[in-house]
């Protein structure tokens, strides 16, 4: 259940994680965790279609040069924490030490209108650190271009208070949304999931992708999202690698 805000968009508490820099030693390849921006990019649905136009062409044109539109929280992106939190930060105020660092890529099996709890999440314990980046495998983004996509599990409250108290600097998702599936939305629904983790300071990767070669291992993050002054969100390209010591 949702407490309504005493005054909308005011709520951010800080950073819940160490701000420290983690030195990372990955090892081997990287792997690509982000869907390729195109008119087909995965979003929610009530998200316009992104738009890629062809402004200048060759042999017309001496150059080719091309034009995109977009929703930020369309594809794989970061929300800061400003996407509900006007007291919160934007993403140049985020720290590159937010973005990347170690972390862990893990498998979660629920069905599809299941809900991800701290039962879930219990088996992560021994293998995360304060400070780490989260990445959950749900199986979703196997799904990505067809209806099915949009049918995935959610966080439940207790799951991202988990997440918090476990003091996870970024969770990433391989689905359009950590909150509750937009079809199963009621009337009252205020993203419950997102507010617990932005407001305290738990930066939030959706639309994540081809997880499986690194599921259950320690990992390498960079996630390197463009810098969009004033900005709620930003796209990404999300790279991982196996670290070299876990």
């Amino acid at each position: 259940m949702c407490e309504p805000d005493v005054i909308r968009g005011v709520g951010w508490r800080g950073w819940c994680a160490p701000d420290t820099w983690t030195d990372t030693e990955g090892q081997g390849e990287w792997f690509d965790l982000s869907h390729p921006i195109g008119r087909n990019l995965p979003r929610v649905p009530f998200f316009p279609e992104p738009v890629l136009d062809r402004v200048y062409s060759i042999p017309e044109h001496q150059i080719n040069v091309t034009a995109i539109s977009m929703v930020v929280h369309s594809g794989t992106h970061v929300d800061s924490p400003r996407h509900f939190f006007n007291d919160g930060p934007a993403f140049q105020d985020i720290p590159l030490s937010r973005l990347c660092g170690a972390g862990l890529v893990f498998p979660v099996s629920v069905n599809s209108d299941g809900l991800i709890g701290p039962e879930h999440l219990m088996p992560a314990e021994r293998l995360l650190k304060p400070g780490d980046i989260l990445l959950l495998n749900t199986g979703t983004h196997r799904r990505a271009g067809s209806e099915g996509y949009d049918d995935h599990p959610a966080l439940s409250e207790a799951g991202a208070q988990w997440i918090v108290d476990h003091q996870i600097k970024l969770v990433g998702v391989d689905m359009p949304t950590p909150d509750e599936a937009v079809k199963r939305r009621t009337q009252s629904f205020c993203y419950p999931v997102h507010r617990k983790l932005l407001a305290n300071g738990v930066l939030i990767a959706e639309h994540l992708t081809n997880l499986a070669p690194l599921t259950g291992l320690r990992v390498e993050v960079m996630m390197n999202a463009l810098n969009i002054l004033e900005s709620d969100g930003a796209p990404v390209r999300a790279l991982a690698r196996k670290l070299r010591y876990g």
